[in-house]
């Protein structure tokens, strides 16, 4: 009798241990992932990025050691195509996004849940978004030899599309190539194979391609638009925003330091991402940010206009406040 008293005294510990277990379990579901070192230490909230071959802010931060201490860590879910990415942030299945700003803002047009939360990068003359290349003995000189040629991008729906079928279509010359996607990182060996005869091709991996003697640079981004089309902006889940507002603050806080880190010290921004991507750092091409990350309304601006042009989106479909805020940036004043 004593045994089987026990016994049920027992399993009457184990159900309440489980049902303790899961109800706290259920209390944290759907915010970003709280872990706490040690007891009486603060909460750390984990935000899920992709981990992809890219020069990006998030890597620098990371490995300047900007995100120990500070209460928010990224955890990384492996590599996302670059289409891919702001669908995923809309599904939360990330929960920030480095993409252009064509693609978030047609995502918001069709009812995702995200917005752009800090600038990201700069197009300049010295360091330009995107280069165009072609083989260096490629009889293509100048914009009017691209017609019926094959150009190679990164994905549709953003930069390199819609940038090319602007200058196209403002020299008379509008669906006279064939564009075809590719990833960035594979860009120039396509084309030292000949699969396509132009590729655009953003940092790091544009440094490759220009100290590649097989290939040659025709213009950049720059040359076509001064700049105005280069704004790279990060992204943000919009239910991870609204649970998260001080770890968002701190986030945006992160990226802007880191911004101007790189722009302060490209050499050795480099040489984080060559360590990281496992290349020659001679090789390897960085961006230029915006230092302060404070998303500016002319370049939205630019790109709903291009989107409505391109029949993508309607006049007055989405508005300047549901594209963007700075409300989570420091140097906001």
């Amino acid at each position: 009798m004593i045994f089987h008293k026990r016994k049920r005294q027992l399993t009457s510990l184990i159900i309440i241990i489980a049902l303790t277990t899961l109800f706290v379990v259920g209390c944290g579901a759907g915010k970003g992932t709280e872990t706490s070192a040690k007891p009486g230490a603060k909460a750390v909230v984990e935000f899920k990025y992709p981990d992809n071959p890219s020069f990006d802010l998030f890597y620098i931060a990371d490995e300047l050691g900007y995100f120990k201490d500070s209460g928010v860590q990224p955890k990384y879910v492996g590599r996302i195509a670059e289409g891919q990415i702001i669908p995923s942030v809309g599904t939360g299945a990330i929960d920030f996004g480095n993409r252009h700003s064509p693609l978030v803002i047609s995502a918001i047009a069709n009812g995702s849940d995200v917005k752009i939360i800090a600038a990201g990068t700069k197009s300049t003359q010295e360091s330009p978004h995107m280069k165009y290349f072609v083989q260096a003995d490629s009889p293509i000189k100048d914009l009017k030899d691209l017609v019926g040629k094959k150009v190679g991008i990164n994905s549709f729906g953003a930069c390199s599309e819609y940038v090319t079928k602007k200058f196209l279509q403002d020299n008379g010359l509008e669906g006279k190539v064939q564009l075809i996607q590719i990833p960035n990182d594979q860009l120039d060996q396509v084309l030292k194979q000949g699969v396509v005869d132009v590729s655009i091709i953003h940092p790091p991996q544009s440094g490759r391609a220009e100290k590649t003697p097989e290939l040659r640079k025709l213009f950049s981004d720059y040359d076509i638009d001064q700049g105005i089309s280069g704004m790279n902006p990060i992204t943000v889940n919009g239910k991870f925003a609204r649970e998260n507002p001080e770890a968002l603050k701190t986030i945006v806080g992160i990226l802007a330091k880191t911004a101007k880190w790189v722009n302060e010290h490209p050499a050795e921004a480099r040489q984080v991402i060559a360590k990281r991507l496992k290349m020659d750092v001679n090789l390897v091409e960085n961006y230029a940010y915006y230092s302060d990350q404070i998303v500016p309304a002319k370049e939205i601006n630019y790109w709903i206009d291009r989107l409505i042009a391109e029949g993508k989106i309607s006049q007055g479909q989405v508005k300047l406040e549901a594209i963007y805020t700075n409300e989570y940036n420091p140097n906001n004043k």
